[in-house]
C-alpha cells in the first residue's frame, strides 16, 4: 500500500526552487526606478561594491567597510518603487523616486521602510572623456508600521500626481506578495515588476439565491505565476467580487490512498481510494477557460507524464467547485487516467 499525498508535489517543488533561487543579475541605470531596483539587487547578491558604486559623491556611509557592515545581518531586501518625477537644474536632471523596502534579518525579523530617493544625471552632452551615468544622490527612508505596498509614498516632493491605480488589482498583488514571498520565485528580490503581473479574467454570474431577472454581478479572477520546476508550473489564484472583496482561492482536492500489486508502486494499480479532502491554495499546470468557466490542473508525477492527477473546478454561484478529478496512478509508460470524482455537470 502506498499513500499518495499530492500536496507533496507542490511542496517539494516549492522547497527545491526556493533553495536554488538566486536573484537574477540586474544592472539597469537607464531610469531612476530601475537604478533603485538595481541597488537592492546588488545588495541581495552581496555585490556590495556594485551597490556602493550606484551612489554619487555623497555616499550612504562614512566608508565602504561601514556600508558593507550595515548589511551583515540582512538576508534579503524587497523593494517597490513608484512613479519618479524629474526636474532640470544647471546642466543636470534630478529625479525623485518613491520607494519602500522590506528588510529580512538573519534572526527572521522583518522591518519596513518608506520614503524617497534622489538621483542625478549630468547632461551627457556636457560630459567629456570620462562619463558619469545616473547615480543616487541621497535616500531618505523612514521606518513604517505598514505593509510593504502601503509604505510606498504616492509621490515625492513636487512630483506629479500618481497614475490612478487599480485598487482591486493592487490588493490582490499585495496579498499574493505577503502570503507567498518565501515560496514563489516570482517574488524573489531582483525580479522585474512584471514578474507578478497576473493573468486576469472577468466572470459574469448570478449569486446564489438571486432571481433570474436580477442584474448579473462580475467577478475578477487573477492567476499569479509562482514558480516552475522541470515539468510542473505552479500558480496561485485570487477572486474579487462585490460581496467578498479580494480573497485567495482554495481548491477542494481529494486525498488518495493508492494500492499497488505487491506494494510496488511500479506495479499494477489495485485500488484508488478517496480518504478525505484537502484545501489547496496552489494548482499545478493550471489554466482558466472562459467558455466553460472552469479552472483545470494537470499535475505530472514524473516527467514522462504517464502518472498524473487532473482536477476541474467549475465556477457557479460566485465560487469554484470541484466537479471532476482524474488520476493516472500507473507508472506504465501509458496515459490512462480514470475519474475518481465526476460531477461535471452544471445545474
Amino acid at each position: 500500500m502506498k499513500r499518495i499525498v499530492l500536496a507533496a508535489l507542490a511542496s517539494s517543488l516549492v522547497a527545491a526552487s526556493a533553495l536554488a533561487a538566486e536573484p537574477t543579475y540586474l544592472d539597469n541605470r537607464s531610469d531612476a526606478a530601475s537604478l533603485i531596483r538595481s541597488l537592492y539587487n546588488a545588495v541581495n547578491r552581496q555585490e556590495y561594491s556594485r551597490a556602493w558604486d550606484y551612489f554619487g559623491d555623497t555616499k550612504p556611509a562614512k566608508d565602504y567597510e561601514a556600508f558593507v557592515k550595515g548589511y551583515e545581518n540582512t538576508t534579503e531586501v524587497q523593494v517597490v518603487t513608484g512613479e519618479a518625477s524629474a526636474e532640470g537644474v544647471a546642466g543636470s536632471t534630478y529625479f525623485s523616486i518613491p520607494a519602500a523596502i522590506l528588510a529580512r534579518k538573519k534572526d527572521g525579523s522583518e522591518a519596513v521602510f518608506g520614503g524617497c530617493y534622489t538621483a542625478r544625471l549630468v547632461n551627457p552632452q556636457l560630459q567629456e572623456q570620462t562619463f558619469t551615468g545616473l547615480r543616487i544622490e541621497k535616500g531618505d527612508l523612514k521606518p513604517s508600521d505598514k505593509p510593504l505596498g502601503e509604505a510606498l509614498p504616492a509621490s515625492c516632493g513636487d512630483g506629479p500626481a500618481p497614475t490612478p491605480k487599480d485598487a482591486v488589482l493592487e490588493q490582490a498583488r499585495n496579498a499574493f506578495a505577503a502570503t507567498h514571498s518565501t515560496q514563489c520565485t516570482s517574488l524573489a528580490p531582483g525580479q522585474p515588476d512584471d514578474a507578478i503581473k497576473p493573468e486576469e479574467h472577468t466572470i459574469s454570474f448570478h449569486p446564489a439565491g438571486s432571481a433570474e431577472n436580477d442584474p448579473e454581478q462580475k467577478a475578477r479572477l487573477f492567476r499569479f505565476f509562482c514558480l516552475a520546476g522541470a515539468y510542473n508550473e505552479i500558480h496561485v489564484y485570487y477572486l474579487a467580487d462585490e460581496t467578498n472583496g479580494v480573497r485567495e482561492l482554495h481548491f477542494a482536492t481529494p486525498e488518495l490512498d493508492i494500492h499497488y500489486e505487491g506494494g510496488n508502486s511500479e506495479g499494477k494499480v489495485e485500488a484508488i481510494n478517496i480518504i478525505g479532502y484537502r484545501s489547496e491554495n496552489q494548482l499545478i499546470n493550471s489554466s482558466y477557460d472562459d467558455a466553460t468557466k472552469t479552472i483545470t490542473s494537470h499535475g505530472k508525477w514524473r516527467g514522462v507524464g504517464d502518472a498524473s492527477s487532473d482536477g476541474t473546478w467549475l465556477f457557479r454561484n460566485g465560487d469554484f467547485t470541484l466537479v471532476q478529478y482524474d488520476v493516472d496512478a500507473s507508472y506504465d509508460g501509458e496515459i490512462n487516467p480514470e475519474s475518481i470524482v465526476d460531477y461535471n455537470t452544471a445545474p
